[in-house]
């Protein structure tokens, strides 16, 4: 008898992430990891002398949501759906989260950037999600 392990975020027979709660977890999971290894390294050139903590830039902190929507995003079948809803949610993330690192420009790069980015998760999971299922309904 094989045991069965649970992954998570869940995903489909096609490698598509099952729910939106399971996108933004892992998602801003990403940016929390992304903005602790950040602060290591900011805080560990800052203590050689190169440049003051707080200082790196936040923003650094999508690599990972932005590696789990890419791999998101191949799940889906070639075409115009999952096209069209990424650069919807591109467009629209990259402008809420520049929005707010505009507001919090007197805060630390490093905090800014990190607001920056986990908006730019939130946004981006919050319209690709539904969008691209909804486009993909509406084209099959």
């Amino acid at each position: 008898m094989t045991e069965q392990q649970s992954a998570f975020p869940r995903r489909d027979a096609e490698g598509r992430i099952r729910t939106l709660g399971d996108l933004l977890g892992v998602g801003l999971a990403g940016v929390v990891i992304g903005l602790l290894v950040l602060v290591l390294f900011d805080g560990a050139f800052a203590s050689f002398g190169a440049g003051d903590f707080g200082q790196a830039n936040g923003w650094l902190a999508v690599i990972l949501p932005a590696w789990l929507f890419w791999e998101d995003f191949r799940a889906w079948e070639f075409g115009a759906p999952r096209v069209v809803a990424a650069l919807v949610a591109v467009a629209v993330a990259v402008v809420a989260g520049l929005a707010l690192a505009g507001v919090t420009v007197g805060l630390p790069s490093l905090l800014s950037g990190g607001l920056a980015a986990a908006t730019f998760t939130v946004v981006y999971a919050v319209i690709w999600f539904p969008g691209v299922r909804w486009l993909a309904s509406r084209t099959s």
